[in-house]
């Protein structure tokens, strides 16, 4: 009661802030509305007052915090609550004139997330009426298949006007063609972008190029500008989600787990590190802490693709194919020109027999995105599933291999045709021309496997020996191996036998005990985020 009107508002205002700095969300919103009620009042009380006391007042009043920016963040207090619709409810309660480029942009991002597209393209370009260099705003309307030439007049005025802005039109082309699904043309534009002097080591283009590569299938030139990016800035964290996965996919376990421990260091409140560590688990064969970290990632970031993705496969894996099919088809939604995305989903529907489903969808993948190497193969890999279709898998092979004769995938689903048909040295051919320019642990397991059934057992183990230095953990190489020198020496086979079994029982046992301690977290806190 010692304080006026005015200084109870601040006050409040002041004690809600406290809270939401402190992550105490439902406090701070009560705290907030309550503050707004007294702004109410006070606003009631300055019109009964005669002018002379208004006078004296207004510059108290002026210093007092905005009613707008105390709606602001009350929604930023629902969003952290996931409470959208409350969000949007409050922020839409501002007037449109009164609101400030943050306020739109939150909108925006709301409305997008809601599948409100049409708000959310007119708030992304209320942003840039304000503010013609929001490049998350131009990045939102992009994403919202809003034309590129049309955004980029949005911004023409600005680059004539301000010296050594030429870049940002190429700049906007290039995402243009990402958000297209145009990957080719994409990485042509940010590369001719990379060589001008002014955007030359830019981390951020750098990171965009990696992810460019890693959509169009070349993980290795991925891996390459995901390195250089890391070396530039050591504290990066975005997309160091992908370059965990790339690692491990190529076994190299050991740097996926000390990424994830760096990451760890530089923040736990970013779904990257969480995701990295979940990779770990997948690739040792530990589904449930996957799916446990996987689950962690969602509720600290719930647009993560990459956590959808691990969560969904980790599910797969497990044997839970339904509820894989709902975090693959969320991650298709978040990423609609992701080919990992319904790869993802093709799997689900396969193991679960419903091929089709999985060619309805392989049919639309490829004629959504186009028919480039990765499309023609995913169509091929559900064809191959159906006797009747072996041929139209040939041919699809074929084309993605006149494209990209180095795409490992086409490469891999050939050979298992050529298996089939036991047509042994034309695939050995075919294995040896794709391991001329490049090494993969399948390829020279394969290899390994064909050379087998030619008789050549030498160069087979050979083979299967290099598939085991470029992944240690690889188990069908080392039974390959362990099956040639068996064949060597049979007097020793029986004695081999036993040892191996007693080798195969603990380990099975130390992934067993693994699995189920990790499925207690698992079970507590399974659909974070995915209701």
């Amino acid at each position: 009661e010692l304080f006026s009107p005015s200084q109870k508002y601040q006050l409040l205002v002041y004690h809600a802030d406290s809270l939401f700095h402190d992550k105490e969300y439902r406090n701070a919103v009560s705290k907030y509305t309550m503050a707004l009620q007294q702004k109410k009042a006070l606003s009631k009380t300055s019109k009964v007052r005669p002018s002379a006391g208004n006078a004296t007042s207004t510059p108290q009043s002026q210093c007092l915090p905005s009613e707008i920016e105390v709606k602001y963040k009350m929604a930023e207090c629902y969003t952290m609550l996931k409470q959208d619709k409350d969000a949007i409810a409050i922020l839409d309660g501002i007037p449109s004139r009164q609101r400030t480029p943050k306020i739109n942009m939150m909108l925006a991002n709301l409305y997008k997330k809601a599948g409100q597209e049409r708000s959310s393209v007119t708030s992304y370009k209320e942003v840039l009426r304000q503010c013609p260099l929001a490049l998350d705003a131009i990045l939102g309307l992009l994403s919202l298949s809003v034309k590129g030439a049309e955004v980029a007049s949005m911004t023409i005025n600005i680059i004539q006007s301000i010296p050594n802005l030429d870049w940002l039109s190429v700049w906007i082309k290039a995402y243009a063609f990402v958000h297209t699904g145009d990957n080719t043309r994409a990485i042509n534009t940010i590369c001719s972008l990379e060589k001008k002097s002014l955007l030359r080591d830019n981390v951020d283009l750098l990171g965009s190029l990696a992810d460019l590569y890693f959509r169009a299938g070349d993980n290795k030139n991925s891996i390459l500008k995901f390195e250089q990016a890391q070396m530039l800035d050591p504290y990066l964290i975005k997309g160091m989600d992908v370059y965990g996965y790339l690692l491990a996919r190529e076994g190299r376990l050991e740097d996926v787990e000390n990424l994830g421990c760096r990451l760890f260091n530089i923040s736990d409140q970013h779904a990257e590190p969480w995701v990295v560590s979940g990779c770990h688990s997948f690739y040792s064969k530990r589904y449930s802490r996957a799916l446990y970290l996987g689950a962690k990632a969602i509720q600290l970031n719930s647009n993560s693709v990459q956590a959808l993705l691990l969560k969904g496969a980790a599910l797969r894996n497990m044997g839970r194919v339904q509820e894989a099919i709902i975090h693959f088809r969320e991650a298709i939604r978040l990423a609609p020109c992701r080919l990992d995305c319904y790869e993802g989903l093709i799997e689900c529907y396969l193991a679960s027999n419903s091929i089709r489903e999985a060619m309805v969808m392989a049919n639309n993948v490829y004629k959504t995105l186009g028919a480039n190497a990765q499309t023609l193969t995913l169509l091929a890999t559900v064809c191959l599933e159906d006797p009747v279709t072996q041929e139209k898998a040939k041919t699809l092979l074929d084309k993605a291999l006149t494209q990209r004769p180095d795409y490992i995938k086409a490469v891999v689903k050939k050979a298992e045709l050529l298996s089939r048909e036991q047509k042994y040295e034309d695939g050995i051919a075919l294995l040896r021309n794709a391991l001329a320019n490049q090494s993969d642990c399948v390829l020279h397991r394969i290899l390994g496997d064909f050379l087998v059934a030619v008789n050549e057992y030498q160069e087979a183990m050979d083979q299967y020996s290099i598939a085991l230095s470029l992944d240690p953990n690889d188990q069908k190489s080392l039974e390959g191996l362990q099956k040639m020198e068996k064949e060597e020496s049979p007097t020793d086979a029986t004695q081999e036998e036993d040892v191996d079994d007693m080798e195969g029982s603990g380990e099975e046992g130390d992934l067993e005990g693994s699995d189920s301690e990790a499925a207690q977290w698992a079970d507590q806190e399974q659909w974070f985020g995915m209701q």
